[in-house]
């Protein structure tokens, strides 16, 4: 085990294609950006076989993400051995621990502590543009990121900010009748589809807005929208949209502080950052 760095890419890379995911050598930078030193390789033969990522948010809470392993170096314990390294890192230096794993992953995570939190929806589509009133707003990243911190529980402001900065369409804003920020939405471009996330706001009759001006700027394009399962929004809106739920995602956590997933979040960041 040893530090990720910015010369893995490539090959984390070849084992996320391997694992079927979407993330851009982009996400992997900003990964790395992020946290540094709680980024982490498993190596043989001088080969990377495995990583994972940790993401803090404050002292308050920290994401684990990107446990990958080569499928030929599988059931050797290298997954346990990434997790126990994430987790000795974080150890003292956060409250609570979360992560967003696959059935087939939750028994591993259970082993280490984490209990189940609440459903993420994953939802793909091919977008056909509504042409909806597209609504020019410049944006006000103090207000954005402020809003963020209400809607998330911890302060992701390093991670929002990377992801306008990278967004490939312009960030959605809506704001109420006195001109105060009540909701956004980002996009960003993936391996095999754009990924619209985090969609957030604290007035749901704005819901369907947000999607519809974010989706009318990837006409055409193949795009995945992981749903916040209790964020008080049916997800018919968007099957009504041609979207069709793909799978779940478990929503896990670990330590003695952990706050539910807001229902101000509509769709989340990305599984390896929340």
């Amino acid at each position: 085990m040893r530090r990720l760095e910015f010369s893995d890419i490539p090959a984390a890379m070849r084992l996320k294609e391997a694992a079927g995911w979407n993330q851009t050598e982009a996400d992997w930078r900003r990964l790395l950006k992020l946290e540094p030193d709680g980024c982490f390789a498993a190596i043989e033969s001088d080969q990377l076989v495995g990583t994972t990522t940790t993401t803090r948010y404050g002292d308050e809470l920290a994401w684990i993400g990107m446990v990958l392993v080569d499928p030929q170096y599988r059931r050797r314990g290298i997954a346990t051995q990434l997790m126990e390294t994430a987790l000795a890192y974080l150890d003292g230096r956060v409250a609570t621990v979360k992560l967003d794993a696959t059935a087939d992953g939750r028994p591993v995570y259970e082993k280490f502590g984490f209990e189940m939190e609440s459903l993420i929806e994953r939802w793909r589509g091919t977008v056909t543009a509504r042409s909806v009133a597209r609504e020019h707003k410049a944006i006000n990243r103090d207000a954005l990121l402020a809003l963020d911190r209400i809607a998330f529980n911890a302060d992701r402001s390093r991670l929002i900010s990377y992801l306008i900065d990278d967004s490939h369409v312009a960030p959605v804003l809506v704001e109420d009748d006195s001109g105060s920020l009540i909701g956004y939405s980002l996009a960003r471009p993936g391996t095999r589809a754009d990924y619209i996330g985090p969609v957030v706001t604290t007035d749901a009759t704005h819901v369907e807005n947000l999607l519809d001006q974010s989706l009318d700027q990837l006409n055409g394009s193949n795009v995945y929208i992981d749903f916040n399962d209790e964020c008080g929004v049916s997800s018919n809106i968007l099957a009504s949209r041609g979207f069709v739920k793909e799978r779940d995602l478990i929503r896990m956590s670990r330590g003695s502080h952990s706050v539910k997933t807001s229902p101000l979040v509509i769709a989340i960041a990305g599984p390896e950052v929340g």
